[in-house]
């Protein structure tokens, strides 16, 4: 019998190894940019076109390399951070494997181009799927300049497998941000398609979040700074006020190396707790420094996870130094055991007599008659809501036909998340934020198939600042929010200028909408760049649409009764969901048998 066992020819063994390290384009982002911040680069250049699928470059002021080394550099396990495993213990470094650039060479074409400041002329290279089709000296710039083209050019298969354009810049921009937090002190540059959308000058961390994430953050943000022999902690928490739904600005560094790790955001989270309203995340930019001794780097191929040797500990000093922060700082109440003052005004003297306190009676107090003095405004008055509901036959001047029922316009919001109102055979209860889904919904999906106006142009221009990532996806959807109403310019690589808004949306909701499409967009939840006309009166419907949580007034109450009542399918949400249900007297009836 033959045998069956075989070694892998060196190009297949990259290209599998590739599946672990270049999972997408941001996968090479985080290796290149690492690579250079281990040359002790301090500036460094991204340079992206078409979301990384055609070119992802990174070029740097480092050390450079020899002409063996530039060589040696894409060979699988070269490494010149460790010598022995004794060392993968001690790592200081960001790249350790020897991996990286040989998995990037199986799966694309590369041109890299090197000099040391030593060197005359430095070294050029061509690789394309693990094959070396040149190397020669070449006049270059101190440094190194990596090009990564044409990936997964040779596997059609995983080509197919990357998402649209702006999730994948989305996941570019996330690795860019971790690597640029991390390093304040190096200078960045990151362009895409020739458009730039980060300039970093080399500064503090508080000035590099702002440069980050815009000028509004400063404001934001709450110091943070512990130091033990266990571990040292610096960075900042936001603010509870700017706390968000969705889990975004969450940093966790250790030994300046981006992690996840949700035990140490449990932590945070239970620091904050009574500051934030159920479902809310609060921001934090967190450094962890520990000797590299008590914690394993190498359980994950991207290096994002990490095992600490005594996770417990690292935990609750966590905890106390952003429950010490906020307290400092007077976001989170403090316990005052101070003596209480107010008995320092009991005028006792020794030896002197003591007073009995004086009781005030009115004899005309009759517990059974009411105050005019005396108003409840929360109170709710039983009696005017019983006249409120009339038979059907006293109010049918005020209703409206629904499915063969009269209903009243008279409304009632409970939990300010549904709408109460009475019908003729019981009472229905609504969903405030599905029943106007649906309503909009249809409203734009007529618009836009009838080609109607949609935009309402402002008498006074609206500016929003957002962070450049934040920009570069706006200006990906700019058609399709033409489309439905907006009229938006960029504005500086941070700020947009919202000239129209679609009919029908407030003003003063404008740029709180603009920022639930973006992040409806980082997320992938609808492709509107296919254009459809019913994903996009869906996705304005749903990012337009009044939330849970939010208080009605009565006007607004009975403006969604009416116009779901009017709609072709008011029972339901755009996405199928139930938007109303009705019970009947009949059915109550039985509840109080």
């Amino acid at each position: 019998m033959e045998d069956i066992i075989q070694v892998l020819p060196d190009r297949v063994a990259n290209q599998i190894a590739a599946g672990e390290v270049v999972q997408r384009p941001a996968s090479i982002v985080k290796e290149l940019l690492e690579n250079s911040i281990d040359a002790d680069a301090s500036q460094i250049q991204l340079i992206i076109q078409d979301a990384g699928r055609t070119l992802v470059q990174v070029v740097d002021n480092g050390k450079g390399m020899s002409a063996t080394d530039a060589r040696l550099s894409f060979e699988r396990h070269a490494t010149s951070k460790i010598r022995n495993a004794e060392e993968l213990f001690h790592i200081q470094t960001k790249g350790f494997r020897g991996e990286a650039l040989a998995s990037i060479a199986a799966v694309a074409h590369v041109d890299l181009k090197t000099k040391r400041a030593a060197d005359e002329l430095g070294t050029a290279i061509t690789i394309a799927g693990s094959e070396v089709t040149s190397q020669e000296p070449t006049s270059t710039t101190n440094g190194t300049s990596l090009s990564v083209k044409n990936l997964f050019y040779n596997i059609p298969a995983r080509r197919n497998f990357l998402k649209g354009d702006k999730v994948e810049l989305k996941h570019i921009i996330d690795e860019f941000e971790r690597v640029a937090l991390a390093h304040p002190a190096i200078g960045f540059t990151f362009h895409h398609n020739n458009q730039e959308l980060f300039r970093l000058r080399p500064d503090g961390l508080r000035k590099r979040v702002v440069d980050i994430f815009g000028p509004k953050f400063n404001e934001k943000l709450v110091p943070v700074e512990e130091d033990t022999d266990v571990v040292s902690i610096q960075g900042f928490v936001g603010k509870p006020d700017f706390a968000k739904k969705s889990r975004g600005e969450q940093f966790f560094f250790v030994n300046n190396r981006f992690i996840k790790n949700n035990y140490l955001h449990h932590a945070v989270q239970i620091a904050f707790e009574g500051l934030l309203a159920e479902g809310y995340h609060p921001s934090y930019f967190l450094f962890l420094q520990i000797d590299p001794a008590r914690i394993d780097v190498n359980i994950h191929p991207t290096k994002t996870e990490i095992k600490f040797d005594d996770d417990r500990t690292i935990y609750a000093i966590l905890r106390s130094a952003v429950k010490k922060s906020l307290g400092q700082y007077s976001i989170a109440p403090s316990l005052d055991f101070e003596r209480e003052t107010s008995f320092d005004d009991i005028p006792l003297k020794p030896n002197g007599p003591v007073k009995p306190p004086s009781i005030e009676v009115d004899p005309s107090f009759n517990p059974f008659q009411s105050s005019p003095k005396k108003e409840h405004k929360n109170q709710f008055d039983w009696t005017e809501a019983y006249h409120q509901f009339d038979t059907p036959s006293q109010s049918s001047n005020k209703e409206i036909e629904f499915e063969g029922a009269h209903s009243t316009t008279i409304a009632y919001q409970l939990h300010n998340k549904y709408i109460l109102t009475h019908i003729k055979t019981g009472f229905m209860v609504i969903d405030q934020n599905r029943a106007h889904q649906r309503i909009l919904y249809e409203q734009f999906l007529k618009r836009l198939e009838n080609q109607s106006s949609l935009s309402q142009q402002l008498l006074f221009e609206q500016t929003l600042e957002m962070t450049a990532g934040n920009r570069a996806i706006l200006t990906s959807l700019e058609s399709q929010l033409s489309s439905l109403g907006f009229d938006i310019e960029p504005f500086g690589p941070q700020t947009v200028v919202i000239r129209g808004i679609p009919a029908g949306l407030k003003e003063t909701n404008a740029s709180a909408v603009l920022e639930r499409i973006i992040e409806d967009a980082k997320h992938n939840r609808d492709d509107l760049t296919s254009g459809n006309l019913d994903t996009l009166a869906k996705f304005m419907a749903r990012n337009m649409a009044v939330k849970s949580g939010i208080r009605l007034e009565k006007e607004e109450m009975h403006q969604i009764v009416d116009e779901l009542f009017a709609c072709d399918q008011p029972s339901a949400a755009p996405n199928g969901k139930t938007a109303l249900i009705t019970l009947t007297l009949e059915e109550l009836d039985k509840r109080f048998q």
